[in-house]
């Protein structure tokens, strides 16, 4: 399969510079590019990726309600994450271990995905390279800017900061 390159990015901030709030807008602009549904897998990643920026900031109810939303759309989606070369078991495992720890109030800790697709796992290596970074940064001293990033975003027609749900 040929994987697009928003998903690409996407696993790349997920996995590298741990900006949750860009892999939302990465892969939310591919979603509504490409007319998906809301009850789509990509909807389930965008909110994972809400979901832990919640949940680093603190915010557990918000990063629980989430998760709540990433469980329920990816229940089914066995032969959707194979394709997206994703081992889905394992993935849910994680997710439902984090969802416990979200509950029961534990400090947040990044996550991989267990990517068991070779391709999938080369290109993502690739992008790395090209901007001189290592994959499965372990989210330890997260700057400031990609923290609270959501404060600085603003419209195009706006001086105002923006607070935006969409997904």
């Amino acid at each position: 399969m040929d994987f697009p390159l928003s998903y690409i990015k996407y696993l790349y901030h997920f996995h590298v510079d741990r900006d949750y709030f860009e892999c939302h807008e990465v892969l939310e602009e591919y979603w509504k590019d490409h007319g998906m549904e809301r009850n789509s897998i990509w909807v389930g990643l965008i909110q994972l990726a809400v979901s832990y920026y919640h949940y680093r900031n603190n915010n557990r109810k918000g990063a629980i309600k989430l998760m709540n939303r990433v469980l329920l759309l990816l229940q089914n989606s066995y032969l959707e994450m194979d394709r997206l070369g994703i081992h889905y078991p394992e993935l849910i495992k994680i997710l439902k271990d984090s969802h416990q720890k979200m509950r029961k109030n534990q400090p947040y800790k990044a996550i991989n995905f267990p990517i068991k697709d070779k391709k999938l796992y080369i290109l993502c290596q690739s992008y790395c390279n090209e901007k001189s970074i290592n994959w499965g940064n372990p989210d330890t001293n997260t700057p400031v800017q990609i923290l609270f990033k959501h404060k600085w975003r603003r419209t195009p027609n706006s001086k105002k900061h923006e607070n935006k749900t969409s997904v």
